[in-house]
């Protein structure tokens, strides 16, 4: 049976983000990219990237068991292309002389509560995409 959840929950565990300091990274980011169009392409990759892992996730609670199983690949997938494409719109950042100081503080640990923070991130990301897509 699937659990009712509310973001105090969300507040419960480790490593987590709060939903103002992923905002403030978020207008760090735009901030850095301002008009320049090859930042502009990149940024919208990862945002395709975010939505097609906060799609998955979100419905994650709602799998049964064998289903979970079935999706667990693709998940895994979508979560490394994420991270792939947030590592790729830093480094190009920094390229253009930007700090993207916001890329350290995200965290590199691609395995446990590190690799979740980033996986929290995305689905910030997709959200604020998809309420400014009305």
């Amino acid at each position: 049976m699937t659990k009712a959840y509310i973001y105090e929950d969300y507040l419960k565990e480790p490593q987590h983000l709060t939903f103002e300091r992923m905002a403030q990274i978020h207008r760090e980011m735009v901030s850095e990219v301002g008009t320049d169009e090859e930042a502009l392409e990149y940024y919208d990759d990862l945002i395709r990237a975010a939505a097609k892992y906060a799609n998955i996730r979100a419905s994650w609670c709602t799998l049964d068991r064998e289903k979970k199983m079935e999706t667990d690949g693709s998940r895994t997938s979508a979560h490394d292309s994420f991270i792939t494409n947030l590592n790729m719109f830093a480094r190009l950042l920094k390229q253009l002389g930007k700090p993207a100081a916001w890329r350290d503080e995200l965290g590199y640990d691609t395995e446990g509560y590190g690799r979740k923070a980033l996986g929290d991130f995305a689905c910030y990301l997709a959200f604020v995409s998809g309420i400014n897509a009305r």
